[in-house]
């Protein structure tokens, strides 16, 4: 079959799934109402009060339905301040928001609850336009980039989290769930070539490395998971069952498993662009040349795994430093001591991953050369 009839039937076949996924639904409704966009049309500040930095109170709020069943329809809403900064908000006239509606609600009678800013907008927008630069860039391959992406929010909205959910191992959902996804990636990309398999051989090394360092270290770090956000409240919403260091290991090599498949693919690619300009190289050879690809490349990506961990923390890291915190202190703070285990933990999957897909790689590419 032609590569581009090959690639039109691949990226179809992922079309396809991606809308299977997307039309599973395993979370059940509550049946008590929906949730709708509104346009706020009056506010009243009068029952807020200000604690210190933070606001607490009642904001009363006159809102205008615009979609749903009550569309075009006028109702009051509340939006209750807790004086948590974090999850607080006040609203201005002209805010569009996401509101309560329950099924039986009355214009004159219910008030509803304002929610949140309504951002499915602009998030579909910025989605959007992300992915029209990535196809305009890099063309059929963009294509089978931008269903790669989908497919992996599909797989992870719609199967890893209801099956945690339920109390499945979070530690070989999130495995199992690793696997699918380097698969599909890593072939839907590269296609069904030595090359893709070169790459998931050395991701799928690298990831059960992770996977292993995490556990061991996340048991000798004593990290509970309740670090993770949201952990306490997941508990106390009738979910006493979970196990949070499950969770927080299986996330572990979740999160790294991006970074592991850009190597492998870096160094595979790499060996693969070698023995198509020399096909008679030999296969000791060609594995050399995948170990130098991967030390170049080995040492920006852990780096990047730094950077993209501790940016998420970098007010904690600010307060800590305004509070004169010691640096012993500081280490072993939970978060900061769970966040070099995750930090640590995957670059240790990346080192190994270099090493594993050029080894890999070799037999993979040139299966009937003689190591000369």
């Amino acid at each position: 079959m032609p590569a581009a009839k090959k690639d039109i039937f691949i990226s179809a076949f992922f079309a396809a799934l991606c809308v299977a996924l997307f039309l599973l639904n395993p979370y059940a409704s509550d049946g008590e109402g929906s949730k709708e966009k509104a346009q706020i049309i009056a506010v009243d500040n009068s029952n807020i009060m200000k604690v210190g930095l933070l606001l607490q109170g009642e904001q009363m709020l006159e809102v205008k339905i615009l979609s749903g069943k009550f569309s075009g329809k006028t109702f009051r809403a509340q939006n209750i301040l807790r004086a948590q900064m974090d999850l607080d908000k006040v609203f201005k006239e002209g805010d569009t928001v996401l509101v309560g509606i329950p099924h039986n609600a009355n214009p004159d009678s219910s008030t509803l609850n304002a929610q949140d800013y309504y951002r499915t907008n602009w998030t579909v927008a910025l989605a959007c336009l992300f992915f029209l630069l990535l196809l305009a860039f890099a063309g059929m391959t963009g294509l089978k980039a931008v269903l790669s992406f989908i497919f992996s929010c599909a797989v992870i909205w719609k199967i890893v989290v209801p099956l945690c959910l339920e109390g499945v191992s979070p530690i070989t959902v999130c495995l199992c769930a690793v696997c699918v996804l380097s698969a599909a990636i890593i072939f839907l990309v590269a296609g069904l070539t030595r090359k893709g398999l070169a790459a998931f051989a050395g991701t799928m090394a690298g990831v059960l490395a992770s996977c292993v360092t995490g556990y061991i270290f996340s048991e000798l770090f004593k990290i509970n998971g309740a670090v993770m956000p949201y952990s306490q409240a997941l508990l106390y919403s009738g979910f006493e069952h979970l196990s949070l260091p499950d969770i927080y290991i299986g996330a572990i090599f979740l999160s790294a498993s991006g970074a592991l498949m850009d190597l492998s693919m870096d160094v595979s690619a790499g060996m693969s662009e070698l023995l198509h300009r020399n096909p008679n190289l030999p296969r000791a050879k060609l594995v050399e040349s995948g170990f130098r690809i991967g030390r170049a490349v080995v040492g920006t990506m852990t780096t990047t795994l730094l950077l993209a961990y501790s940016g998420g923390y970098l007010t904690l890291m600010m307060t800590f430093s305004a509070q004169g915190v010691s640096p012993i202190d500081f280490i072993n703070n939970p978060y900061v001591a769970s966040e070099c285990v995750k930090t640590l933990v995957g670059s240790f999957g990346l080192v190994l991953v270099a090493p594993f897909t050029a080894l890999a790689g070799g037999f993979i590419l040139k299966p009937n050369s003689k190591a000369r």
